[in-house]
């Protein structure tokens, strides 16, 4: 019997993402300034070794491993042509991990610079970038694309056509805001609120809209981007938020926000109605094995609660 569509899922009930790919895939060895995403092709192994440890922990969703596997940022690795490759790989990796559960989101993320005429990249390559990595994503397999951690309404167009354009089944636009000095006031680098993002997301025509990454972005923060988010449109939303805040140790940018620390915030961030809950950066196996926990505990607090009243 096969699976219901993503959409259909996470209508029925709260789906659990991972967590961030990058931290792991240092630890796992990757050298300072290496291409993370040639390792789809060049090591595989190793990248869906940390794929099965996040379904293991109870992950239903896995982004695949593309962030920055768009030409433009490839081609600073000297891997651009290899880019339908290693985005077709990554969505098989994923699919592998998953062994035949769960949804792959096609991962799209910053193309790593401006756009004239705030910067020197004409919009045409842009859009011929994200064309041909959304293109290999949904040819490689993936339930549905996700463009995350944008910043600017002119990108963000540009990678939702894209996707839509390559027949992604299911479109996620997702925004990463940064906390204001004013208390509870959040805005992307380039100005934009939650709700012009939500409303812009819903125009675009996107199906899902979302939330990732951020400075300030703490759960409590999150919890209440989701419910400005769903109070200015329709849409179901996905939220990941990092690990707590960034700090340098020995030159090197951790998160020090343990499992039951992040977790403790989950309750409330999930009374505020997200559909899709992960983690974005710090947040590990443990942290996704950590919010597992907590939801399959509520949902039988809740099963337990339905069979008193009956």
């Amino acid at each position: 019997m096969s699976q219901p569509s993503l959409l259909e899922a996470l209508r029925a009930r709260v789906l659990l993402g991972d967590g961030a790919m990058g931290t792991e895939i240092q630890n796992a060895g990757l050298e300072s300034g290496g291409c993370g995403e040639a390792w789809n092709l060049d090591h595989p192994e190793r990248v869906l070794a940390i794929q099965r440890r996040y379904v293991e922990a109870g992950s239903e969703v896995l982004l695949s491993h593309t962030f920055g596997a768009c030409r433009i940022m490839l081609r600073r690795h000297g891997e651009h042509e290899r880019t339908a490759e290693i985005n077709r790989a990554a969505v098989r990796i994923a699919r592998e991990a998953l062994a035949s559960r769960g949804y792959v989101l096609g991962d799209i993320g910053p193309f790593g610079g401006l756009m004239e005429p705030y910067g020197d990249v004409a919009s045409a390559e842009v859009e011929q970038a994200f064309k041909e990595q959304a293109r290999a994503l949904v040819e490689g397999g993936a339930d549905g694309i996700i463009i995350e951690t944008q910043t600017a309404f002119e990108e963000l167009a540009i990678a939702i056509a894209a996707a839509k354009e390559a027949g992604a089944a299911v479109v996620i636009g997702s925004v990463a805001f940064d906390k204001m000095v004013e208390e509870d006031d959040v805005r992307t680098m380039m100005g934009v609120s939650p709700e012009q993002a939500a409303q812009f997301m819903a125009e675009q025509g996107c199906d899902v809209a979302a939330l990732n990454c951020g400075t300030g972005i703490d759960m409590a923060m999150a919890a209440r981007i989701v419910a400005r988010y769903r109070a200015t449109c329709g849409l179901p939303v996905m939220v990941q938020p990092n690990a707590g805040q960034p700090v340098l140790e020995d030159m090197k940018v951790v998160y020090k926000e343990t499992p039951d620390e992040m977790g403790a915030g989950l309750e409330n961030l999930l009374a505020a109605g997200p559909r899709i809950v992960g983690g974005c950066c710090g947040s590990t196996p443990d942290h996704i094995r950590r919010f597992r926990q907590i939801l399959d505990d509520m949902q039988r607090a809740a099963n337990g609660a339905r069979f008193t009243r009956a």
